[in-house]
């Protein structure tokens, strides 16, 4: 156990299991300190995540929708009831529906675009919002993103734009709530063996690839990517905001494959 956000309050969505990128980020910023609250939505989502919670000593767990302003404002306000302030904010919402990440791009669906961009992206707009008047300067959010944003990726189709909008917002954000004291920054691992990943396709082949080439010769695991975390939200992290940090073993500085898989 470290001390680095000892008397630090903060809330994590997005934990769906033990493998989620948000329970590693929760895992290591309980371990130095921090006290969490863990959103989830549903029932059968709520049964997976109250373990977990239990797990870093949390009994906070809220239900939240985040394409439900009730359900926001619900949620906020036990944060509010309950501590009266928010530290931090992890934000590891995202949303597209399976089938369109298989196949072609150019059929994506108005629907699933608009679904897609509602909750990979503006659900950060509103969860900022609603945190805003509980933070303090020093007050940190991080969301989750990653490098198909920038880069075709085979399969990742509509969420690429959703997490091209998404680290948009992060700079905006960032801008906007910095004369606040509050940091707003991303972070990019690479592809990992999540639920989430599972849903795009090529999953395990990308997995495979980026691992066979990235310059360290791996992906990304959970506790490096919660140790980034860790840094951004402590006040070691005090002066970086409106950052994507890549978190994916190297495998973004490349042009092309290694030599030995060309």
């Amino acid at each position: 156990m470290g001390d680095l956000l000892n008397g630090k309050r903060g809330l994590v969505m997005g934990v769906a299991n033990d493998r989620s990128i948000a329970w590693g980020i929760a895992r290591a910023l309980a371990e130095q300190g921090a006290e969490l609250a863990f959103s989830y939505q549903g029932e059968a989502f709520g049964r997976r995540v109250e373990p977990l919670a239990a797990s870093v000593g949390s009994d906070f767990l809220v239900d939240v929708d985040v394409t439900d302003d009730a359900s926001l404002d619900a949620a906020f306000a036990a944060i509010t009831e309950r501590w009266g302030k928010l530290d931090f904010l992890v934000h590891a919402i995202a949303f597209s529906n399976k089938d369109e990440l298989t196949g072609r791009f150019v059929n994506t669906s108005r629907e699933n675009f608009k679904h897609s961009l509602e909750i990979s992206c503006y659900s950060l707009i509103e969860v900022a919002r609603r945190a805003h008047p509980l933070m303090v300067p020093g007050s940190s959010i991080i969301t989750l993103t990653y490098g198909g944003s920038n880069r075709v990726t085979p399969f990742y189709n509509v969420m690429g734009v959703a997490k091209a909008a998404l680290e948009s917002t992060v700079r905006y954000l960032a801008n906007d709530l910095g004369t606040d004291g509050i940091r707003v920054n991303a972070i990019s691992p690479g592809p990992m063996k999540t639920l989430a990943g599972a849903a795009i396709g090529g999953a395990r082949k990308t997995y495979r690839h980026t691992e066979a080439n990235s310059p360290l010769r791996s992906n990304a695991t959970l506790e490096a990517i919660g140790g980034t975390a860790v840094w951004l939200t402590s006040d070691w992290g005090g002066s970086t905001t409106g950052e994507i940090v890549m978190v994916d073993g190297g495998y973004h500085v490349l042009g092309m494959p290694q030599s030995e898989n060309l």
